[in-house]
């Protein structure tokens, strides 16, 4: 009562409270919990209502000697203009997020305390907190990221400390043993081992339907929203790793220094295996293949017009960016996101013009200049539809083609030198 004694007479503790507390960060009302974006624009309408009123009449008092605002009450304009701010800011910068990932960082909370009250068991809690990690890491790969066809492309999509991870996750943590084509139970326990072993299980129909569809151009919303929530998730265990140093006997540290430098720091290196499907069917790479064939590359006059195949291949990447652009809409698409997706769609077209060009049976010296006169109308329009510097490949293709030009004993020399070149393509 001796608190609010004091505002008898006049004045508000609630609002000189929100005075003093400008610098937190959290803003509970600022939380979404609308279902649409179009319901949560209506809730902020209110603080447009006052357009019409002249600027002067909205500023803040603003004492004329000292040009300080007052420092015991905060204007109702300026509550609303920080709700406007916060609004935009939480669009723009929220992290993209799962229930799952929300639920394995209030778990996380929950260990530390643990850890803080029973010390003698720090290693252990950490332990489990690593295998949940790991399970959380190797399902995400499991739904979004792997495929058999893709990975033998050699083309470097999972890094070598990538791939260990997921292998030795694998055999410490996953059960794979199968019975008549079917998985066994959720989980056994070994003879030899004390750890259970754990499944990943996903719903087929969920599968075929979303992540095989073209209309959602394979599932990449579902594959953004799970891929970059895992890498926020590793953002903050990197936040945690200190404190977890901190409690953890001397004698363990080596392990948690292991987890972190195998594990934790690999997660945002599953963006190019998991992104490498999308771009891998959102470009209708076969279909250049056959108009490249129809090219008469045997020409006899240097050419001014380039190839339609060209034209069409453009026009894909145009429809890719639309798509693209319209996800966006729906999903926020960081940058590394489409910057690798970009990459990878070029990387694949540039590998393919180059298959092509592989396949010609009959050219002249005319149809090797046609070859650069489409190449670099490509790359023309390209650099126009994306931001990527430099593009990715692209000395792939040229070297492929100034290659033609060698005499017979530099050639041999250049086949033996470059050997990113497949067999066929060499020959």
């Amino acid at each position: 009562m001796s608190l609010f004694d004091q505002y008898i007479s006049g004045g508000n503790p609630f609002e000189i409270q929100s005075s003093m507390k400008e610098d937190e960060t959290e803003d509970v009302l600022a939380a979404n919990g609308y279902e649409s974006d179009e319901l949560e624009k209506s809730a902020y309408q209110e603080y447009d209502s006052d357009s019409d009123v002249p600027e002067e009449l909205k500023r803040d008092y603003v004492d004329e000697q000292t040009g300080d605002a007052p420092s015991k009450s905060v204007s109702r304009e300026t509550l609303r203009s920080r709700k406007r701010s916060d609004y935009s800011l939480n669009k723009m910068n929220a992290p993209i997020l799962t229930n799952t990932t929300l639920n394995v960082i209030r778990l996380v909370g929950k260990y530390m305390q643990m850890m803080t009250i029973l010390k003698p068991i720090a290693f252990d809690v950490i332990h489990c907190m690593s295998q949940l990690f790991d399970y959380y890491l190797y399902a995400v790969y499991t739904f979004f990221g792997r495929n058999d066809a893709y990975e033998s492309t050699g083309l470097g999509l999972s890094s070598s400390r990538l791939r260990t991870t997921l292998n030795r996750i694998q055999e410490s943590l996953i059960d794979l043993e199968v019975s008549g084509g079917k998985m066994l139970d959720l989980w056994h326990r070994p003879k030899k081992e004390k750890e259970r072993k754990y499944r990943v299980h996903i719903s087929a129909i969920w599968w075929f339907l979303t992540l095989t569809s073209s209309n959602t151009l394979y599932g990449l919303a579902q594959r953004v929203v799970a891929t970059e929530s895992l890498v926020f998730l590793a953002e903050q265990f990197e936040s945690l790793q200190a404190h977890l140093d901190s409690v953890m006997p001397s004698a363990k540290k080596p392990f948690l220094q292991q987890f972190y430098s195998q594990t934790v720091s690999t997660a945002s290196e599953l963006r190019k295996p998991i992104y490498w499907i999308v771009a891998a069917k959102a470009i209708d790479y076969e279909q250049l293949l056959v108009l490249m064939a129809n090219v008469k590359w045997d020409v006899k006059e240097i050419m001014s017009q380039h190839n339609v195949y060209v034209d069409a291949l453009l026009k894909e990447f145009e429809q890719f960016n639309k798509k693209l652009s319209e996800l966006s809409k729906h999903v926020r698409m960081p940058l590394p996101v489409s910057n690798i997706l970009w990459e990878h769609c070029i990387r694949l077209a540039n590998r393919t013009l180059v298959e092509g060009y592989a396949n010609v049976k009959k050219c002249s010296n005319e149809g090797r200049a046609l070859m650069q006169l489409d190449y670099q109308q490509f790359l023309m329009k390209l650099e126009k539809l994306t931001d990527i510097r430099p593009i990715p490949d692209k000395e792939f293709v040229e070297t492929y083609i100034k290659a033609y030009y060698l005499t017979e004993n530099d050639m041999e020399r250049w086949i033996k030198e470059h050997r990113e070149y497949s067999t066929k393509q060499l020959t």
